[in-house]
């Protein structure tokens, strides 16, 4: 067959498509390479975000044990798929071990946490302990199980991080789990107290650090999505829609919504307080106080408005 008469290319798909399909196609292209991109920068985001977090408050050193407690909800699988990721990277060797703390709730799928482990080469040890009954037993119905539960399943983890020579308890709250906490001490228990990224434990014996602090939860979400964590709902107390933690959650959802960059004010507010303009005396000296003569930054207004506390111009967040 001589070059002058080569037969026609053979069609490709997109040829046989009419206008309409070829465009839908084209349309389902640049789709999934947007979704691809916004993946990319939520994964971004979130490790950034926690190692920053990790940073900032100490909370990894090298040569650390971190006892991941992993609920098989969202916020703990996203806490250790991240870590993970961060320690092939980290400046620092530590190792990790996932705890999960089998409550014996009726119905829960005790398989789906070791094989989700054992699949992706994770140490682990599953802690059997029956709190449900327990809880059940001593909590009326339609009562709030959430703090004698909570009581019952530190004091296990507590332990079994002793048993295990953990030197680190990472537990999955997150930003918004802080805010939360703030406004229900306010609320409820007429005092200012967050819930701080890293502590000593109340034996005195465990430091707990939580790494997710910087991280909002609409990420997480997005990102359980996207990794299709096999996820375990909480039958006990995930499911009491009255709780006061669900009401405040779904209250500041409300002002983000009316007012967008809220709930981030809140969170960075907590970590910016003046003490000279709060009331507790036992940590600031308000009855020693003299005037210096001189001015002060930052001093108060006395007879102004400060104009730091009026209400944003619509559309306008103000961050400081």
């Amino acid at each position: 067959m001589s070059l002058d008469h080569r037969p026609d290319p053979s069609p490709t798909p997109a040829d046989d498509l009419s206008p309409e399909a070829a465009a839908a196609a084209e349309a389902a292209r640049a789709a999934e390479k947007k979704a691809a991109f916004e993946i990319n920068k939520l994964s971004k985001r979130l490790h950034r975000q926690v190692g920053q977090a990790i940073t900032d408050f100490n909370m990894i050193e090298a040569g650390d044990k971190v006892m991941v407690c992993l609920s098989g909800g969202k916020d703990s699988y996203a806490m250790l798929d991240i870590l993970l990721s961060l320690r092939q990277r980290a400046p620092v060797p530590f190792e990790i071990i996932a705890v999960n703390l089998d409550q014996k709730q009726p119905g829960f799928p005790a398989d789906v946490l070791p094989n989700y482990l054992s699949a992706r080469g994770v140490p682990f040890h599953i802690e059997n302990q029956d709190t449900y009954s327990i809880v059940t037993k001593h909590i009326e119905p339609g009562k709030t199980m959430c703090s004698l539960c909570s009581r019952l399943r530190r004091g296990i983890l507590y332990r079994v991080a002793g048993e295990l020579g953990a030197t680190k308890i990472a537990l999955g709250h997150h930003r918004d789990d802080m805010v939360v906490t703030l406004l229900m001490n306010m609320f409820f228990g007429s005092r200012i107290k967050g819930m701080p990224p890293k502590l000593v434990s109340d034996d005195g014996k465990n430091v707990v650090i939580r790494p997710l602090a910087y991280v909002n939860e609409t990420d997480l979400v997005r990102w359980a999505e996207h990794r299709a964590f096999p996820i375990i709902p909480c039958t006990l107390c995930g499911s009491q829609e009255n709780l006061q933690r669900v009401q405040i959650k779904k209250m500041i959802r409300d002002w983000d919504k009316q007012y967008p960059g809220r709930i981030e004010n809140m969170f960075t507010a907590m970590g910016n307080i003046t003490l000279s303009h709060m009331m507790d005396r036992k940590l600031y000296p308000f009855e020693s106080i003299r005037p210096s003569g001189q001015p002060e930054l930052g001093g108060d207004i006395a007879f102004d408005e400060d104009e730091g506390c009026g209400t944003p111009p619509a559309g306008v967040v103000r961050i400081v």
